[in-house]
């Protein structure tokens, strides 16, 4: 037994609810649970408990062991001053807590303890995996709703504060989110920073020449610092020293970019080529990508290559004898449609209270074939396929948030396993 066990049996009412007393022998009816508190303070907020006669109302706190009041230090702390109830799983030790206690020991079923015992011990990657056939459908479909909108919640707030950065301008908003969302998972970090480097207006002069955007993002990038052969990063270098004067630009630390462990066609200079294409073609792009609906309304806006120079390159003076035009992929632009496009219409529709425009946005994403990657085929081999990119979002939000932790009783397929008998 742990407290969030007895936390979760007390809010769902997974005890024998009859003849239940206080310890001191007055019988307890509970009408409402109270309210689950994660703040600091009593763990359930504004409860209603008739002890013997009198109806409570109030706040209660929990404890496995009663002694452990004393241990917690509550009795020195005002906010527990007014509990209603101290309810505990083993009332070990008398203690003055102003407020009747409960023992649950006794009133627990047993298959409830076991139920969560093969949860917490199991020896599966996910906890309930091999249980996981016997939740209903519409139990798990439920919990993925919950899950999207709890990563959208995470993401999205960070994304209002870089919007407040720009006083409230969605292009630039835009703008650093596709560079993070060109970076990928390994670069992300750095390509937000090397966009934030760069004011937008000063990208924006210069958007119609392909080769003075290419020298703002890698001369930005920390990666026209060193002596080249090439003609084309030579030309990089005499633009960017031009422009860096001209508008007192500092570079992101080189260092900062990853290329390891990635693929060619991944690495951050094929990817900084392809991002300045974008920006290059881009006219309005804000304006578009919230007016668009489906994937192939989008797919045009980012079907870009980089620049010819990197048909047989991956790297500044390192050719390679074999051409191949570094095009972005269909898997990358449903990456970018999944992490960037769908969100920030959600938010842009949120933010404007346009209820119909956020569930284009999930229709959007629901239109977007599963994720392939480790978790998403973790969950697969359970039985559990993702449909589309919104349950792959959900699912790798429920194995980041819960299921690595084992957060099971906070889960409500876990809650539903739990219950099982």
């Amino acid at each position: 037994m742990n407290e969030a066990l007895l936390q979760l049996i007390w809010q769902h009412s997974l005890y024998n609810t009859t003849e239940l007393k206080t310890t001191d022998g007055e019988s307890v009816t509970v009408s409402f649970a109270g309210k689950r508190n994660t703040d600091a303070g009593p763990d359930f907020l504004e409860a209603k408990v008739r002890v013997g006669k009198t109806l409570l109302v109030g706040h209660i706190e929990m404890h496995i062991n009663s002694s452990d009041w004393i241990k917690h230090k509550h009795q020195n702390d005002p906010a527990y001053k007014n509990i209603i109830l101290h309810v505990v799983y083993k009332n070990d030790k008398t203690v003055d807590t102003n407020a009747p206690t409960l023992e649950l020991q006794g009133h627990i079923p047993a298959h409830i303890l076991k139920q969560y015992q093969h949860l917490i011990y199991a020896k599966t990657t996910i906890p309930c995996a091999k249980q996981l056939h016997t939740v209903k459908d519409i139990t798990k479909h439920s919990w993925l709703s919950r899950m999207l909108a709890e990563r959208w919640e995470d993401k999205l707030g960070d994304w209002k504060e870089l919007l407040d950065k720009t006083a409230g301008d969605w292009s630039q908003l835009l703008y650093w989110r596709t560079a993070a969302n060109f970076g990928f998972k390994t670069n992300s970090s750095p390509f937000l920073l090397l966009a934030q480097s760069i004011p937008l207006n000063v990208i924006a002069k210069h958007r119609e020449n392909l080769l003075q955007i290419e020298a703002l993002l890698f001369g930005q990038a920390g990666m026209l610092n060193k002596k080249y052969e090439d003609p084309y990063p030579v030309a990089l270098q005499r633009e960017y020293t031009f422009l860096q004067k001209k508008y007192k630009l500092t570079p992101i630390p080189v260092h900062l970019w990853k290329f390891m462990r990635l693929r060619p066609a991944n690495f951050p200079t094929i990817r900084i080529a392809q991002f300045a294409t974008l920006v290059h073609q881009s006219i309005h792009l804000f304006s578009k990508i919230i007016e668009t609906g489906t994937i192939k309304e989008i797919n045009p806006l980012l079907d870009i290559t980089a620049g010819g120079y990197w048909d047989t390159h991956f790297r500044f003076d390192e050719p390679k004898t074999r051409h191949s035009k570094k095009h972005v992929g269909i898997a990358s632009v449903q990456n970018i449609i999944i992490n960037t496009v769908a969100p920030i219409q959600f938010l842009y529709a949120q933010q404007q209270g346009t209820t119909k425009q956020q569930e284009k946005a999930l229709q959007l994403l629901e239109s977007v074939p599963a994720e392939k990657n480790k978790i998403v085929g973790m969950w697969e081999t359970t039985g559990w396929k993702a449909e589309n990119a919104a349950q792959s979002q959900a699912l790798i939000q429920l194995w980041n948030n819960y299921c690595s932790s084992k957060r099971c009783t906070e889960c409500s397929i876990g809650l539903s396993i739990i219950k099982q008998t």
